[in-house]
C-alpha cells in the first residue's frame, strides 16, 4: 500500500485528545492515518510531502449541498424562496436529462475537492427516474470525492392524473436497489441516505411512511424545514409520539420551529444542519445556531443551493460564525448597554461545525472529521504564505477567518492525492467544463422555450 508522509506542517488535528502541533508530521498508509507526531522518520519507499509553511487540517465536510445545480450557478442570486421553487423545481429541474445530472454532479464534486472539501452530503432532489439517480452517482464516483448520496424526490407541478409531490412517498424499490447495489458498502467513499419531504412538504401519511422506511433500513433521513408554513404543523410532535425521532434524523434549516419543538427534537438526538447564507437570502430568518448551542445540540453546516451560494466551506464557516456572534452581541447590548468583552463563539468551534460535527451527523465520526490515527486520510494542506493568510499567527483563526480556495494547496481523499501544488489532479478538465456549459445552455434554452409556449 502507498505510504505518504506529510512533514513539517502546522497540524490542526481537531481531536480533543491530541494537541495541535506547531510543527508536526502526519503519516498515511493506504487510505488511513497511522501516526501523528512531532517527528516521524520517513518509512522506506514513502512519498514525502514537504508541508513546511502549510497548515494541515482535516478535510472539510459540507453537510448540505444540491450538487445537481452546479451548471446553473449564480442564476438565483436575486431569488426569494417562491421564485426559487417556481423557477428551479417547477421549471428548470424538469428539463434535466440524466447526462445533465452526471456532469453537474461531477463538476460540483470537483469544485468541492478543489475548495478543500473532501466530503459532501449530496442532497439529490432532482432524480425523477432511476437513470437520473444512477447518473448522479456516476458523477460522484468519477470525481473521487467522499459523498453521502441522499436520495430525494423532485417537486414539479403534477401532470393531469398525477398526484402532487407532497402525496408521493420515497420509492422503496429504488432505495432497496441502491442499498443492495452500488451503495451497499457502508465503508466505501459513497454511502446512502434518504432526503425526504418531511412534515413541511408532505402530508402526514407520506411523512410517516418515509420515516418508517428510514427506521427500518437504518439509513440517515434528512428533511428541509422552512420556506413557508408546514403542511403538517404538529408533525414533529406526532413523530415524537410515534418514536420516529432519533440521532439518525437530520433537519436542515428549521429556523421557524418553536422552542418546544427544538427541545423535543434535541432530546431525541435529532441533528441540525445550518445553511446560513441561503437562509439569509430566502427569508428563513435567523439561523438556529444560538438556540442549538443552548440545547447542546451538535451543529453541522452546509452551503445548500448552487444557484445561490458558492460551495465554499471557508466562507460558510465565516458567515455562520459571524451571524451568531452578531446576534449574541445584540443581546449583550440590550442587557448591558455595552459591547461584550469577549466573543461568544470561538473559531475552533466554527471549524468543528465543518469537520467533526459533519462527521457526527453522518454517523462517521469514527472514520472522519479529525486527524486521528486510524481514521480515513481525508487531509487538506493550506498555504500559510498565501496573501490571504500571511503572516500566520494563530492557525485555527487563520483557517476560519482568512482561509479560502486560493490557499488550498493539497487535498487528499482516503489517501489519494486529488490536488497537489495548487492544481486539481484531473485529466480533461477543459472538456468537462465545456460539457457543463453546454448542458446549462440547453437547459436554460428549453426552460425559456417552455415559458414562452405557456405564455
Amino acid at each position: 500500500m502507498t505510504r505518504v508522509l506529510i512533514k513539517g506542517g502546522t497540524v490542526v488535528t481537531m481531536d480533543r485528545r491530541l494537541r495541535d502541533l506547531k510543527r508536526g508530521d502526519v503519516l498515511v498508509d493506504g487510505e488511513k492515518i497511522v501516526e501523528v507526531a512531532r517527528e516521524i522518520a520517513p518509512p522506506p519507499g514513502a512519498e514525502v510531502i514537504d508541508a513546511a509553511g502549510m497548515i494541515v487540517i482535516p478535510g472539510l465536510i459540507n453537510a448540505h449541498l444540491h450538487t445537481w445545480q452546479s451548471g446553473l450557478r449564480g442564476i438565483g442570486g436575486d431569488w426569494a424562496v417562491p421564485q426559487y421553487m417556481a423557477n428551479m423545481h417547477r421549471g428548470l429541474a424538469t428539463h434535466f436529462r440524466p447526462e445533465d445530472i452526471y456532469i453537474a454532479n461531477l463538476m460540483g464534486a470537483l469544485t468541492s475537492i478543489n475548495s478543500g472539501t473532501t466530503t459532501i452530503v449530496d442532497w439529490c432532489h432532482n432524480n425523477p427516474t432511476p437513470e437520473h439517480t444512477d447518473a448522479a452517482i456516476d458523477g460522484l464516483e468519477e470525481s473521487g470525492i467522499r459523498a453521502a448520496f441522499f436520495h430525494g424526490s423532485p417537486k414539479p407541478n403534477p401532470k393531469p392524473g398525477e398526484k402532487h409531490f407532497s402525496e408521493q412517498s420515497m420509492p422503496r424499490g429504488e432505495v432497496e436497489r441502491l442499498m443492495k447495489g452500488r451503495l451497499a458498502n457502508k465503508d466505501g467513499l459513497l454511502s446512502l441516505g434518504l432526503a425526504i419531504l418531511g412534515p413541511t412538504y408532505s402530508v402526514w401519511d407520506v411523512t410517516r411512511r418515509d420515516m418508517e422506511l428510514a427506521k427500518e433500513t437504518g439509513l440517515i433521513v434528512s428533511m428541509h424545514v422552512g420556506g413557508g408554513a408546514a403542511m403538517v404543523p404538529d408533525g414533529f410532535e406526532r413523530l415524537a409520539a410515534e418514536k420516529l425521532l432519533s440521532a439518525k434524523v437530520n433537519v436542515v434549516h428549521g429556523n421557524n420551529l418553536s422552542d418546544n419543538v427544538l427541545k423535543i427534537t434535541a432530546n431525541a438526538g435529532v441533528q441540525y444542519t445550518v445553511t446560513a447564507d441561503v437562509e439569509f437570502q430566502m427569508g428563513f430568518c435567523d439561523p438556529l445556531t444560538g438556540k442549538l448551542r443552548a440545547l447542546k445540540s451538535p451543529i453541522s453546516i452546509g452551503t445548500d443551493v448552487e444557484v445561490t451560494a458558492r460551495a465554499d466551506m471557508f466562507a460558510c464557516m465565516r458567515s455562520t460564525l459571524q451571524a451568531q456572534r452578531n446576534l449574541d452581541n445584540i443581546e449583550h447590548w440590550k442587557a448591558h448597554n455595552a459591547a461584550p468583552e469577549k466573543v461568544s463563539i470561538s473559531c475552533r468551534e466554527a471549524l468543528e461545525w465543518a469537520t467533526v460535527n459533519g462527521a457526527k451527523m453522518l454517523h462517521q465520526e469514527h472514520r472522519l472529521g479529525s486527524l486521528t490515527p486510524g481514521k480515513q486520510a481525508d487531509i487538506v494542506l493550506l498555504r500559510a504564505d498565501d496573501l490571504t493568510i500571511f503572516p500566520m499567527h494563530d492557525p485555527v483563526s487563520s483557517v476560519v477567518t482568512q482561509g479560502g480556495v486560493s490557499s488550498v494547496d493539497t487535498v487528499m481523499v482516503a489517501g489519494t492525492l486529488m490536488k497537489r501544488d495548487g492544481r486539481l489532479l484531473v485529466e480533461g478538465l477543459a472538456g468537462k467544463k465545456t460539457m457543463l456549459r453546454r448542458s446549462a445552455e440547453r437547459i436554460l434554452s428549453d426552460f425559456g422555450a417552455a415559458r414562452r409556449q405557456a405564455a
